[in-house]
């Protein structure tokens, strides 16, 4: 029995007998080459040899087995020679079923082959597989196959276009680059938002005779003489106004607290009161992307470290299978939830008859059950804490509660809506609004609460109690206070918001969900400030080259088309083939606006490469100053900068332009800051980057030499000037709080120390790795920087006459303590490291990434950091090569020996070669032919 995880063998191999040998696949053993260098000889001189797809002849893939996987294929075909029939039981998804598909076509056993499909890792799910198998589902590993091979196209061929007109090492994909043209319009939205302030008034009410209920409650005014009092959602976020024909009234503050004033003591009347039954239905159970999204939100898991432990839990039998999109619940799951929440919540919370959910993702299909606890019996979260960790615990807990909730009943009760009127003595009539809600069944809430990706929402348990009230009752009124708002800009998008804005378009799919996450991170398209996803101006390069070149290729509706083909192929309802000579290839007859009809990738990507000028799509523009300087963001090849004052922003088109060779002449420069989100470059922000003009700031003037002190921002970061002596700021120096006595100690580095005996000079100074003294080329490092300014001559003699640290220096403080790990409640602390900054709990380390500093982790992100490093596990140990020992007399190698050594060596690479027996695939086969097998 082959199964993908050495985790998953361990566990299955408990529950069949002693005739069966379970083994690992470690995931895909072959795949498409990475690229020319690892094609067969044969294909390397082909013109579609980099995509590895022999894009001419039916789009036939050429499979190599992986260089890390071969030693494994030769110990799985040596189990082979052995076993009398093979089980395949790789998940049930399109992705297993086509690791499965390639293993028969690497391993060719002689013997009969089986696919088993399970969603659960239990004893009698397993058993049930192995007396239920079934043939390889062609279809499936059709719709996988051309996933990849689509992906290959438009990867490897638009990649190449952002290699050539943006940077080097970009990439894009299908989904990927969607995903990340959805966080670069958030950000632009926030950089074109404009804050509007408005105001309105609570008043605090009271009632003679309060009852079971509050004596006081406060109420919001919501209109003025018949018109509505303006909210936030009345004003155009581009403008900061009101929306044209909104017919609101916009209070300032003055006219809001003349209001309160003439308010107050006057009588205030109940008008209407309106009460309504409240009921609210549970939550289906979890699919993959709800699971993302809740764990981001009540855990502050990414997704992939919430994908990476479901899988932990699912191999090991706790939980079905976490790639899914479908809701339902099997019958003995419905039946087990049933039970245990008659057992712990007493029958009433029971429904009579079991809750069944209809998904609403469009062809659901990756499996056949929601994500449940395993079993047809529930385990308790607390009956199974000892056999977690932390974060499997908590997961756990969170899918169970999901799974039991969603099989209880209704939250019912009493929603109220009153209205309030008063009127001032100069017969203004100010209406307040007041709403309740009261909850007598909590049903379902007692086990489990979803959580919002707004702050500000109320949750569904939030109760909101009035007194009971009658229209034309009479109220006192126990203060008014005018409150002032300021409109918001929209939210950045989180992991698990932008996983729920991909579902929504219809892009991805539940497998693919944590690799985009990971892949738009990895890329330095997007960086996460806590929870948040901020665009780095990077991507707001792709994207702009992307939406201005190939607008299809990032289009919502477009991508989504492509899913929905890609599912129509796996239900064999469509051929591969036709889609992919469609999309790279281009056709007539294809729908308006695809990138088919418009003579599809290949056209594209080759013919119109000319008319991209790289100098514009590498121009960001911010905006025009009150000078009437164009502001912009230029990507250069060493980090994004700020010009302003250029003349003019492009070449001619078609030409590779070095974004880094402007003349000084094309106006000031200077660097962005790491870290410096796109929307906090504000005209202030901006200004304050320059310094004054030409990104300098004058601190004063030397007081020997009588020369200006000027702070500047390099390539490498800010340093001080002082005529032709510069020196770079330290790690204890901020630009923005920098003084002129703290530039004129940097400007004194290298400092003379003193001379030793025989007249040698020792310096101190400060270095790549922190600072040190040195004496004619012999070093010792310095404990802290201010040392550098301190160090007597007596100090650096015994330093110097002290021999060299080798082993590890002596402990040094922490840079910063943070408070206790939520997951692992062990104290965090971030510590200077010899590659810097990272944090560490005493058992795991990890360091601070690019845009991080100590002072702004937080410790939610260094939560997560030490989760993902926990996840990896230790790095493996290196061992050192035992050296031969030498020969006596060791001859000298000859020329001819050498070449005859080369040649054995040549001759056994090719028999191995051979042996291998690597060959193209055939080309994809249509529906009539979609039994054949590719080799």
């Amino acid at each position: 029995m082959i199964v993908e995880s050495p985790a998953k063998a361990k566990t299955i191999s408990g529950y069949l007998g002693p005739g069966y040998v379970v083994e690992a696949s470690l995931g895909h053993i072959r795949d498409l080459p990475a690229g020319s260098k690892q094609m067969p000889e044969k294909f390397k001189k082909e013109p579609w040899a980099y995509l590895g797809v022999d894009v001419d002849n039916g789009f036939a893939p050429v499979y190599i087995v992986n260089p890390d996987r071969a030693k494994h294929v030769s110990k799985l075909k040596e189990l082979l020679k052995n076993a009398d029939e093979v089980f395949l039981a790789t998940d049930e998804d399109r992705e297993g079923e086509a690791i499965a598909w390639h293993l028969v076509e690497t391993l060719k056993p002689k013997v009969p082959v089986k696919r088993m499909v399970f969603h659960e890792i239990t004893k009698p799910a397993i058993q049930a597989a192995v007396a239920n198998p079934r043939e390889i589902d062609r279809d499936l590993v059709d719709a996988q196959e051309t996933r990849r091979i689509l992906d290959r196209l438009y990867g490897y061929d638009v990649s190449a276009v952002l290699w050539k007109k943006v940077q080097r090492g970009l990439s894009a994909g299908r989904v990927q680059s969607v995903a990340t043209r959805i966080v670069v319009e958030r950000e632009k939205q926030r950089m074109a938002f404009r804050a509007a302030d408005y105001w309105d008034i609570t008043a605090t009410l009271a009632v003679e005779k309060p009852g079971d209920g509050p004596r006081t409650f406060t109420a919001t005014l919501i209109a003025l003489d018949g018109d509505r009092i303006a909210s936030g959602k009345d004003f155009e976020p581009t403008t900061g106004r009101l929306k044209p024909g909104a017919g609101v009234v916009q209070l300032d503050g003055d006219g809001a607290r003349g209001l309160a004033a003439r308010l107050d003591d006057r009588p205030f009347t109940v008008t209407r009161v309106e009460e309504k039954p409240y009921r609210r239905k549970p939550y289906p159970p979890f699919i993959t992307s709800t699971l993302q999204q809740e764990a981001a939100r009540k855990l502050r898991f990414s997704s992939a470290a919430t994908m990476r432990t479901a899988q932990k839990l699912y191999e090991n039998g706790y939980i079905t299978y976490m790639r899914t999109d479908s809701v339902n619940l099997s019958e003995s799951a419905l039946a087990a939830a049933r039970t245990q929440i008659a057992e712990l919540y007493g029958s009433g919370a029971v429904p009579p008859q079991p809750r069944r959910y209809s998904g609403k993702v469009k062809n659901a299909q990756e499996a056949h059950e929601a994500i449940r606890p395993a079993g047809d019996h529930f385990r308790t979260p607390g009956s199974v804490r000892g056999e977690l960790s932390t974060e499997e615990y908590k997961l756990y807990e969170l899918i169970w509660q999901r799974t039991i909730a969603s099989q209880m009943s209704d939250a019912v009760g009493m929603s109220v809506s009153v209205r309030i009127r008063a009127t001032t003595a100069a017969n203004e009539d100010a209406d307040f609004g007041a709403s309740g809600r009261t909850i007598t069944d909590p049903g379902f809430l007692r086990a489990y609460v979803e959580s919002s990706d707004d702050d500000t929402a109320e949750a569904d348990d939030a109760e909101r109690k009035l007194p009971v009230l009658v229209k034309d009752q009479k109220l006192k009124e126990e203060g008014l206070e005018a409150v002032g708002h300021t409109t918001q800009p929209p939210a950045r998008y989180t992991e698990a918001s932008l996983v729920k804005a991909l579902e929504e378009l219809g892009i991805g799919r539940p497998s693919t969900y944590a690799s985009i996450m990971q892949t738009i991170q990895d890329r330095g398209y997007v960086n996460k400030r806590g929870q948040a996803l901020i665009p780095t101006f990077v991507a707001f390069a792709v994207i702009g080259l992307l939406e201005q070149h190939y607008p299809r290729l990032v289009d919502y509706g477009f991508t989504a088309a492509m899913e929905d083909q890609l599912d129509q192929i796996a239900g064999g309802d469509a051929t591969a083939l036709e889609f992919l000579t469609s999309f790279y290839f281009g056709s007539p007859s294809a729908a308006e606006g695809s990138v088919a009809q418009a003579g599809g990738l290949k056209k594209l990507v080759t013919e119109h490469l000319g008319e991209i000028d790289a100098r514009s799509i590498n121009s960001i523009k911010l905006f025009t100053d009150e000078q009437g300087r164009d502001v912009v963001v230029r990507v250069g090849k060493y980090g994004p900068y700020l010009q302003r004052g250029a003349n003019g922003h492009g070449h001619a088109p078609g030409t590779d332009i070095d974004p880094d060779a402007e003349t000084a002449s094309e106006g000031d420069r200077v660097s962005i800051p790491e870290g410096l989100a796109p929307d906090e470059l504000t005209p202030e922000k901006v200004e304050e980057l320059f310094l004054g003009g030409g990104g300098e700031r004058r601190l004063g003037d030397h007081p020997e030499t009588g020369e200006p002190v000027v702070l500047k921002s390099g390539r490498y970061g800010p340093y001080v000037s002082s005529g032709e002596v510069n020196s770079s700021l330290l790690k204890t120096h901020t630009p923005d709080t920098l003084t002129l006595a703290e530039a004129l100690r940097l400007l004194s580095l290298p400092r003379l120390v003193g001379k030793d005996a025989d007249g040698t000079e020792i310096f101190a100074k400060n270095g790549r790795y922190g600072p040190y003294i040195e004496r004619a080329g012999d070093s010792r490092s310095l404990e802290s920087e201010e040392q550098l300014f301190t160090v007597t001559l007596d100090q650096a003699l015994a330093l110097l006459a002290a021999p060299k640290q080798r082993g590890r220096k002596a402990a040094q403080p922490p840079l910063r303590e943070m408070g206790v790990d939520p997951l692992t409640e062990k104290p965090l602390v971030i510590k200077d490291g010899r590659f810097g900054p990272y944090v560490t709990d005493g058992e795991s380390n990890a360091s601070l990434r690019r845009g991080q500093t100590p002072e702004s982790l937080t410790i939610e992100q260094a939560s997560e950091m030490l989760s993902e490093k926990r996840a990896k596990g230790p790095a493996p140990k290196k061992t050192a090569a035992k050296k031969a020992p030498a020969k006596k007399a060791a001859a000298a190698k000859t020329t001819v020996a050498k070449k005859t050594a080369k040649k054995t060596a040549a001759k056994k690479a090719t028999a191995k070669a051979a042996q291998q027996g690597v060959e193209p695939a055939k080309s994809v086969p249509k529906k009539a032919a979609a039994k054949k097998t590719a080799s």
